[in-house]
């Protein structure tokens, strides 16, 4: 039983010529032929039916092949081919039991199967064992004659000889020594070679070309069964090491590896079927390039199966892989060793091309993973520069020596990064990553450069702004002949101040000298577009500045105390100076002259604005224009036109404070002149004396008199009559006919009260009416104050008066 297992004999092809390929394959595995490589022999036999073949294999070669029953009578007993593995025989030895000649089961025509099955056994057997009957040597119509021819035929459809080993084996020899059954045997092989048509090719060809033939003979198994058995136990030695140099198919050719004969077997017996002539050479490239391509598919599905580098895969995709480049190498260097090994028995030519065409793929497969470590280190290297670029900065070091320095480091330890992630068996440059991280350095050099210089510029430009603009607006605000020249040689002395430290800071930069006089250049124009932008800011608050320094000069003294408009001050001649001042200002702010040319903007306002009763009458007007003259358009901040309208506005805007200065004077001289004239002080003592005697002769008037002065001067203090007429007659005399009556009521209804209060102590009796006077008094302004004291004299004088007279009664 463990020796038909051991042989796992299975029919190859039917008797209907179908091809078993799963019984096949299910024997290759079973007998693992793919580990065999060319160390394996394939063993056929050949020769008429019910001649003992069956028998001659399962005692030669230990299967299991199923045998005739003799007792049944003579009939086909294997159909189609089989296949067996022969036992304990090295190396791995195949034996093919086929299906007998000249049966009478497939009649006498039907030869088709015969010549296709002993085609296939030549194209796959390295030896053939031809059965035949030794009553048969030297016979014309012998049963091996149409066998030989057969063979012989069907040999000439393949386009190489493979020297397949021809062992005659003579069943039931007889008394006649094999010395001269041989030389029969051989003579008849010969003719019939010669005898057989053949290509042109091979026209002169020898059969040894093709065969190498050998001769044994065997006992009758059914009669001499112990002499049988030694004898095949003798030949089944030489079976042993059959393939090695001296062996019975120890120069055999064109050899399948083991593990494409499966494939190669299927692929003749195809070609047999379609009767095609079966040319070897081909036959073997093409089972080479087949079974190279399966092995070379089953070792690239093997590594995207690879566990390592699956997990080599997953960690390329989120990070640096350390050592990355060696353990795919070694990955890669297992697979293609594997293929070699499985491959290496096919043809030279197409296992390369195969070889080659799975690194090729195997490559593209890693690529990608490949790619993206050498794009992690290139951000890695990429960010490490940037840290320690910044941190050289920070340092104090220049900025030229820290990025050369820098980038030559970095650019270094990415070429061993490189080093550590190249794949020995590709060939992959990494100088395309090498140049972009080379560009990704310089781009971010440039940007911090241009970030620190522009850094710097802001410094500077922001010193110089600070340096510029409230001196010049200062400097503009006080506008006078020195304004400009000062200004220019502000501009000049700080824009040497600037550009020296700004020459200093850039040292470090390594930056060439047209870009540095370039840099300089723009610091020194932004300098003066700071003076031009602030006078232009100035240029349009000017009519502020004009009203200012007019108020200024107009309500202020020289001491710059408040004027107080007593009526002897000089308005017109202040006016003209205020104005003039305020001209200067426009002037001076009319035009930008940051260089030193002269011009006549000053004389052209002034004669135009100011000398209006000197300048001569002429048709053309000098500020009717948009331009001055000798100075561009560029320089110019107020144009003629619009310093002249602006005048207009000033001039109306600043009237009003001059004719409220006017009107205070006018209203001072007259609260001054409270004093008749002279004259009519003498008209009054001439025409007035007898009343004044009238008075001396009778006291008591002086008292109506002084209480008719007090009810005036209550009055006039009510009606505040000074205040009123301060801002003309007529409507004073209005106001004073609305309010009189009301006033005069209010002051009858106060007298009322005091009268009917009861009697008390004099001194008690005088309070009411000087704190009724007194509150009376305190509602007017500081003009009335004199007035409210000479009141409260009077209620004092009133009183003694009253005192005196109650002393005389």
């Amino acid at each position: 039983m463990e020796q038909m297992d051991e042989c796992c004999s299975t029919q190859l092809i039917d008797g209907d010529g179908s091809f078993n390929v799963e019984g096949l394959a299910r024997f290759s595995k079973a007998v693992k032929l793919a580990e065999c490589g060319l160390s394996y022999a394939v063993v056929s036999i050949m020769g008429p039916q019910s001649s003992g073949k069956s028998t001659l294999l399962n005692h030669l070669f230990r299967t299991n092949f199923r045998e005739m029953d003799a007792f049944r009578g003579r009939s086909q007993t294997t159909k189609g081919i089989w296949m067996a593995k022969c036992a304990d025989i090295e190396p791995c030895t195949l034996v093919m039991d086929l299906e007998g000649t000249d049966g009478r089961e497939r009649g006498e025509d039907d030869t088709a199967f015969e010549k296709q099955s002993a085609l296939f056994a030549l194209a796959v057997s390295d030896i053939v064992l031809i059965n035949m009957w030794c009553h048969d040597i030297g016979r014309e119509q012998a049963a091996n004659k149409p066998l030989l021819k057969t063979v012989f035929q069907v040999m000439m459809r393949l386009f190489s000889p493979r020297k397949t080993t021809l062992l005659f084996v003579i069943r039931d020899k007889t008394r006649t020594p094999l010395e001269n059954l041989e030389p029969v045997l051989r003579e008849d092989i010969q003719k019939i070679w010669d005898n057989v048509p053949k290509p042109q090719a091979h026209k002169d060809t020898p059969l040894s070309e093709f065969f190498n033939v050998e001769v044994t003979a065997l006992n009758s198994y059914e009669e001499k069964e112990e002499q049988f058995k030694e004898q095949v136990a003798a030949l089944r030695q030489r079976f042993y090491h059959s393939i090695a140099p001296g062996g019975l198919a120890g120069d055999r050719r064109a050899v399948v590896p083991a593990s494409g004969f499966s494939f190669s077997a299927q692929q003749i017996w195809k070609i047999i079927k379609e009767n095609k002539d079966l040319d070897l050479p081909a036959h073997k490239v093409m089972v080479a390039t087949v079974r190279c391509e399966e092995i070379a598919n089953e070792k690239f599905a093997q590594l995207v199966e690879n566990e390592e580098w699956c997990e080599l895969e997953e960690a390329a995709q989120s990070g640096l892989v350390s050592g990355f480049g060696k353990k795919l190498s070694l990955i890669l260097e297992e697979c293609l060793s594997e293929y070699d090994m499985e491959a290496i028995y096919f043809e030279e030519s197409v296992r390369n091309a195969k070889r080659q065409n799975l690194e090729t793929r195997l490559l593209q497969l890693i690529q990608p993973a490949y790619h993206s470590v050498l794009g992690h280190l290139r951000s890695k290297t990429l960010d490490d520069f940037k840290d320690a670029f910044e941190k050289a900065l920070k340092g104090g070091e220049a900025f030229a020596v820290a990025s050369h320095d820098c980038t030559q480091s970095f650019i270094a330890e990415f070429g061993k990064g490189c080093a550590d992630v190249a794949i020995k068996q590709a060939n992959w440059d990494a100088t395309k990553v090498r140049d972009k991280l080379h560009r990704d350095i310089e781009a971010h050099v440039d940007s911090v450069r241009a970030a620190k210089l522009s850094e710097i510029t802001a410094t500077y430009e922001g010193k110089l702004n600070k340096a510029l603009a409230e001196p010049v607006e200062s400097l503009l605000d006080a506008a006078s002949n020195e304004t400009w020249p000062s200004i220019r040689n502000l501009l000049q002395r700080e824009t040497k101040t600037a550009v020296s430290g700004f020459t200093g800071a850039l040292s470090g930069f390594d930056i060439n000298d047209s870009t540095l006089d370039e840099m300089v250049a723009n610091l020194e124009r932004y300098a003066r577009s700071v003076v031009e932008t602030k006078a232009r800011e100035e240029a349009g608050r000017v009519l502020i500045r004009m009203k200012d320094r007019f108020a200024t000069l107009f309500s202020r003294d020289s001491d710059s105390m408040p004027r107080v408009w007593t009526g002897k001050e000089d308005i017109r001649g202040i006016t003209k100076a205020a104005r003039t001042a305020s001209l200067k200002l426009l002037s001076v702010m009319a035009v930008l002259r940051l260089e030193e040319d002269a011009d006549s903007i000053e004389n052209t306002l002034a004669l135009a604005l100011v000398d209006t009763n000197n300048k001569k009458v002429t048709s053309v007007d000098p500020l009717a224009s948009s331009t001055w003259e000798e100075v561009s358009a560029e320089k110019t901040l107020i144009t003629p036109v619009q310093c002249k309208s602006l005048w207009r506005q000033f001039k109306t805007e600043t009237e009003y404070s001059v004719s409220q200065a006017i009107a205070a004077q006018e209203a001072n001289k007259r609260n001054n002149n409270w004093m008749p004239p002279p004259w009519a002080i003498l008209a009054l003592v001439v025409l007035g004396f007898n009343e004044f005697m009238t008075l001396l002769r009778n006291p008591l008037w002086l008292l109506v008199i002084f209480v008719g002065f007090l009810l005036v001067k209550a009055l006039w203090v009510q009606l505040d009559i000074s205040g009123e007429f301060r801002n003309g007659a007529l409507p004073g005399l209005l106001s004073l006919s609305t309010k009189f009556l009301p006033t005069v009521m209010n002051l009858l209804k106060k007298l009322a009260e005091e009268g009917q209060t009861p009697t008390a102590p004099a001194p008690q009796r005088q309070a009411p009416l000087e704190s009724n006077y007194g509150d009376s008094t305190q509602v007017n302004s500081d003009s009335a104050s004199s007035n409210i004291t000479s009141t409260e004299n009077g209620v004092e004088h009133s009183s003694s008066l009253r005192q005196r007279q109650v002393q005389m009664n």
